[in-house]
């Protein structure tokens, strides 16, 4: 298996893959995306490898690094408008379905209000919690949320979680070694920067929801 992921970092399918898993980690996210970015970064860390062959000796080129964040920022914006458009169109059954978990409700309600006042760093920062990009994209879908509110900070969110994975694979690859160490730590690293995200997006809302003094709520 070592050996397979290996081969697929130094294939131009990498990108491929990478894109694939970021985009359909939106509806599934046990799917591991941020792992395989951060493991094609630690890869290109490495620069150019030589590998040994029948005949000889052959070079394998390593996965570039800003073709890797272009891809994983891309696929990350497009699945998140996949999966707000399905929410858009989700009708009485989804609607009745975000009503049922409160995680989803509490999830809209706040980032109605947050999109409602410009401040959308909510987005970016569900972007980095387990299974916040999924509640905040189908949040928004399924509450009607204005694309043009939704879609500038899915982008800033994609960029930002593209670059921090492949910035933690490429360094933990340069000061740990372009194996499974800096593999590894930086991994950790972003699971760390997931839990620190959850905690974020769960505090409560009282301090940013709570009216004004003297304006009645729903004003």
């Amino acid at each position: 298996m070592l050996e397979s992921v290996g081969a697929l970092t130094g294939s131009p399918w990498i990108y491929a893959v990478v894109a694939l898993s970021v985009l359909l980690d939106v509806f599934l996210p046990v799917l591991p995306s941020g792992v395989l970015v951060i493991t094609a970064a630690t890869a290109a860390a490495a620069g150019t490898t030589t590998v040994t062959a029948v005949a000889g000796e052959a070079t394998r080129q390593v996965p570039s690094l800003l073709a890797l964040v272009f891809c994983a920022a891309t696929a990350s914006v497009l699945g998140d408008l996949v999966a707000y458009r399905l929410a858009w169109r989700g009708g009485d059954r989804l609607d009745r379905a975000i009503a049922r978990s409160r995680r989803l409700t509490t999830a809209q309600e706040r980032l109605g209000a947050a999109l409602s006042r410009g401040g959308g760093a909510l987005v970016v920062v569900a972007r980095f919690a387990p299974a916040g990009r999924s509640v905040v994209s189908l949040g928004a879908g399924a509450a009607h949320r204005k694309v043009k509110e939704f879609l500038p900070w899915s982008a800033v969110a994609g960029v930002a979680w593209a670059v921090y994975s492949v910035g933690l694979g490429y360094f933990g690859g340069q000061w740990l070694g372009a194996g499974w160490l800096g593999t590894a730590v930086s991994v950790l690293a972003l699971f760390l920067a997931g839990a620190l995200a959850a905690l974020v997006v769960r505090r409560p809302r009282h301090a940013s929801t709570a009216p004004a003094a003297g304006v009645p709520a729903g004003t």
